[in-house]
């Protein structure tokens, strides 16, 4: 057994850094009986690793390998079968259950003995043993108690033995190894002595003489050090005397210095009763001196303040000066304790008498001084008969010296300023709303005597009217009632709306009855373009106006200026041709120190207070403007709407929060709500548009008007910021114009319905595709397909069958086909016979043809209108229907009579001769 596991050892464990403890030689229980063997083993590395391991031998050769591997800890029970026969059979419960036969009942006690061992010393889980011998267990646990914690792991009485008998069990607790020095020494003494492995006796025997020599040498050095010993005790008694006699000598010299120390003592508090006696008359110096320094003012600004000139610049220089010094000698900050002086006190009093003093004096000049300005004032535009607001920078120079002092009365005395404050914006307030509404009522008169120009220019070219008018005049008329329709662009509240409402486009009344009585090319031109440069020209006037005041108030009256912000980029559009008239305005305000959010909240306020208590008329007045205008004509509020979006863009754009941005908000929106009604009464007069029974109906009057509004809007909205506006009015009106063209259409009892929906798509395509409007592709891709879509319908409805007979002939040879009967015998039957065919030919001769031809060209140039030239087109329809019929015609008799010879007696080139004829000869 012993050789069996040295070669185990050998040649299975150690290769795998492996011990191996226990080994036993076993079979399977109930088969047939192929021996193999049981071993436990522990790895050589920390920490320990206890496995059983199922050892097979090789069948050729001597070789042992591994055939399988448990843990220690997968070991749940070790059965022995029989604790009181004995019996070589046991069972592991690991994964499974494996009942195995040992060789001998000696080998299964061993190898169940080294479980149990290896059970105790490695886990905590105890494995459970069933089925042994008491006794051995007995004997186990007796033999673990006598070892304790140092004892081995052997093996059982099977002989094959533990890590205590081989000499390879683990080592004590107290082992300890020898380090690389230790062994080196040894081996190098064994170097020396060759005969230490030859002859073990000799080379103890050396070791013994050695170490004998060692310990005589040791107790020799012992003895010669006793002297030096000696020696060195009386040193240290001389010591200790030497220290005694210092100590002695010590203590003298501390009596000594003890009286030395209290003279001293007395000498340094007297030098601190000077030295802080020193401090202090040093500092009630400095303080003296700051007061002296600090609330003294000079007789100068004294005499400034009291009496200085507030009339000249020299004097204002003074007396900003004093009254800077006065705030200075006010602001000092003092101790609690310095205002129980009576100097500082009467100093106090003196000061705030001389505050007060000038403070009535300066608010009482400067109250006179802004009174007389708006008593004055510079001369208005009825005095230099300028469309032109007077400028206010001289009077505004004249009062920015004073700049100073007020900021000075800002900080002194609130209440004198906001009065100040107060007295001023009401005198400018007077003043302002003066000068702006003679401007306001010159440019109202300017916009009227224009509209009367235009209006007188207009009526003397009124014998020219073209056909083209004259048919629209007559269009105007289709109600058969005393009112008349207003025409696209008029104001609210005329034509069959009713009432009398304020006058629009071109006079008092933009119906469509007086469409003739004015060019809508040339007048909307005119007037327009003169009312785009009026109101471009307020704008002008009134920003710089506002702006230039507001500038003057932040100096004047100090509010807090922040930097000045850069513009932002232009992202909406750019402005249009007409707004280059107010780049100059732009660049000079850019140079203007904008307001600000960013200002103290008091100064904000008090700006925009003051702001809105001067230029308080001026939406007022604006919005008279713009009402003037829209009773001119409503049309100008497209240009109101373009010119006002621009300035407000501007205006917001530097600061959002400013008096004239929120001002000229309020007034967009205005602006705003007259397009917005302008389009609501444009698609409400399209809805009541009436037709009259015996009326022929063209291009119905509101296509045509929407034909203008759309040429006009484009041009002013070229390029526009507020170009989103225009193209959802585009959406309304374009649907209100679809939607009412059907309806009119349906209605016409003269003019046939698709005559009236092709012309009027046809001219709705025509006008979209020229002026490009992107908004409404769509709407032009649906009037294209409405237009195609009437004109097939009518070619189709009155072209119809110009051969009746023979179409209801070739209508019975298809159903005769469609039932059933071969093409080539339909002819044998007797309704459609070659002779009936015949027969129907001749009916239809090509002059016949020719006059229901031109039959047909009559009734259809009465349907069309002159004025879309669509008769051509029509014809021309026709024509290709008429062919096609014959075509279709051909056909049938090839297919149905083939080899008879029959034909039409008019061809197709006789069919394209009747059409051309026909067409030329009207």
């Amino acid at each position: 057994m012993t050789a069996l596991r040295h070669a185990l050892q050998k040649e299975v464990f150690t290769p795998a850094d492996e011990r191996l403890l226990s080994v036993v030689s076993v079979c399977k229980s109930g088969k047939k009986r192929k021996s193999c063997f049981l071993c436990a083993a522990v790895t050589t590395e920390r920490p320990v690793q206890v496995s059983i391991v199922k050892v097979k031998k090789a069948d050729r050769g001597e070789l042992y390998k591994k055939q399988s591997t448990w843990l220690l800890r997968d070991l749940v029970v070790v059965d022995g079968r029989d604790p009181v026969k004995e019996s070589a059979e046991f069972e592991l419960h690991l994964d499974k259950v494996y009942k195995w036969v040992a060789s001998s009942v000696a080998d299964k006690h061993g190898f169940v003995s080294c479980l149990w061992k290896l059970n105790q010393r490695y886990l905590r889980k105890k494995i459970e043993f069933v089925g042994i011998n008491p006794a051995l267990l007995e004997e186990l646990a007796e033999e673990a108690s006598g070892l304790g914690e140092g004892g081995g792991v052997s093996g059982g009485p099977g002989g094959t033995g533990g890590p205590d008998e081989a000499g390879e069990g683990d080592p004590p607790d107290d082992y300890q190894e020898l380090t690389s020095r230790e062994e080196g020494d040894i081996e190098k003494m064994m170097d020396e002595c060759h005969t230490a492995i030859a002859n073990a006796e000799a080379f103890a025997g050396r070791l013994s003489r050695e170490l004998h020599v060692l310990d005589g040498a040791n107790i020799q050095w012992i003895i010669a050090s006793e002297q030096q010993v000696g020696t060195l005790m009386s040193l240290l008694d001389e010591a200790l005397g030497e220290a005694d006699r210092v100590e002695r000598t010590l203590a003298s010299y501390e009596d000594m210095l003890r009286s030395v120390r209290q003279q001293m003592e007395q000498v340094s508090q007297s030098n601190r009763l000077v030295q802080l006696a020193h401090a202090n008359s040093r500092q009630l110096l400095q303080e003296v001196d700051y007061l002296v320094n600090q609330l003294n003012l000079s007789r100068g600004h004294v005499q400034a303040l009291n009496q200085g000139d507030l009339t000249t610049s020299r004097g204002i220089t003074a007396c900003s000066a004093a009254a800077e010094a006065l705030t200075q000698c006010m602001g000092v900050q003092l101790h609690p304790g310095h205002g129980k002086l009576q100097a500082v006190v009467e100093q106090k009093i003196k000061f705030e008498t001389l505050r007060q003093n000038f403070t009535k004096r300066l608010s009482y000049h400067l109250n006179n001084m802004f009174v007389q300005q708006g008593i004055a004032g510079p001369g208005g535009p009825h005095v230099t008969g300028e469309l032109s607001l007077p400028r206010h920078a001289a009077f505004q120079r004249d009062l920015l010296p004073y700049a100073m002092l007020m900021g000075w009365l800002k900080v002194t005395d609130q209440d004198v300023f906001t009065q100040l404050a107060k007295v001023y914006s009401q005198n400018l307030s007077r003043l302002y709303e003066k000068e702006i509404r003679e401007f306001m009522e010159m440019a109202k008169q300017r916009l009227l005597t224009s509209s009367r120009d235009s209006r007188k220019l207009f009526t003397q070219r009124r014998p020219s009217l073209s056909r083209l008018e004259s048919s629209q005049v007559a269009m105007s008329k289709l109600t058969g009632s005393s009112s008349s329709l207003n025409k696209l662009g008029g104001g609210g509240g005329g034509g069959a709306a009713g009432g009398g409402g304020a006058p629009t486009r071109g006079s008092a009344s933009s119906s469509l009855s007086d469409v003739g009585n004015m060019s809508s090319s040339d007048l909307d031109i005119s007037d327009h373009s003169k009312f785009d440069k009026i109101f471009e020209q307020v704008l002008v006037e009134l920003e710089p106006a506002c702006l230039a005041e507001q500038d003057f108030l932040c100096k004047f009256f100090n509010l807090q200026l922040p930097p000045p912000q850069p513009r932002t980029t232009q992202t909406q559009g750019t402005p249009t041709q007409g707004d280059t008239e107010s780049d100059g305005l732009i660049a000079s305000r850019q140079k203007l120190p904008p307001s600000s959010p960013d200002l103290p909240k008091e100064d904000a306020a008090i700006l925009r207070q003051m702001m809105s208590e001067i230029f308080q008329c001026v939406e007022l007045e604006v919005a008279g403007l713009i009402a003037v205008g829209d009773r001119v004509d409503a049309l100008t509020s497209l240009h109101m709407l373009v010119k006002m979006s621009h300035h407000v863009w501007t205006a917001q754009s530097q600061d959002p929060t400013s008096f004239l941005s929120t001002t000229l908000g309020n007034v967009l929106v205005l602006i705003k709500r007259n397009f917005d009604r302008l389009i609501s009464t444009q698609t409400r007069q399209m809805e009541e548009v009436k037709i009259g029974k015996k009326s022929k109906v063209a291009v119905l009057p509101f296509v045509s008007a929407f034909e203008e509004f759309a040429e006009l809007a484009e041009g002013i909205f070229r390029s526009a910021e507020r170009r989103g506006d225009l193209d959802k009015a585009y959406a309304r009106l374009i649907r209100a114009v679809f939607d009412n063209v059907e309806k009119v259409a349906a209605e016409s009892q003269k003019t046939p319905r698709d005559v009236v929906l092709m012309e009027n798509y046809h001219h709705l395509f025509a006008t979209l595709s020229r002026l490009k409007i992107s908004s409404l592709d769509a709407e032009r891709r649906d009037a294209k397909n409405k237009y195609a879509e009437h004109l097939q319908a009518y070619v189709t409805s009155y072209l119809g069958q110009p051969l009746p007979k023979l179409n209801v002939f070739f209508e019975g040879v298809e159903a005769r086909v469609a039932q059933g009967v071969k093409a080539d015998e339909v002819g044998y039957q007797l309704m459609f016979s070659k002779q009936e065919l015949r027969k129907v030919l001749r009916e239809y001769p090509g002059k016949e043809v020719k006059r229901g031809l031109e039959n047909l060209y009559k009734k259809v140039d009465k349907h069309l209108c002159e004025e879309e030239n669509l008769l051509q087109v029509v014809w021309h329809s026709m024509q290709e229907e008429f062919i096609r019929q014959y075509k279709h015609f051909e056909g049938l008799i090839s297919r149905c009579y083939p080899g008879a010879g029959i034909s039409m007696e008019f061809s197709i080139r006789d069919i394209l001769d009747y059409f051309s004829q026909i067409a030329q000869a009207h």
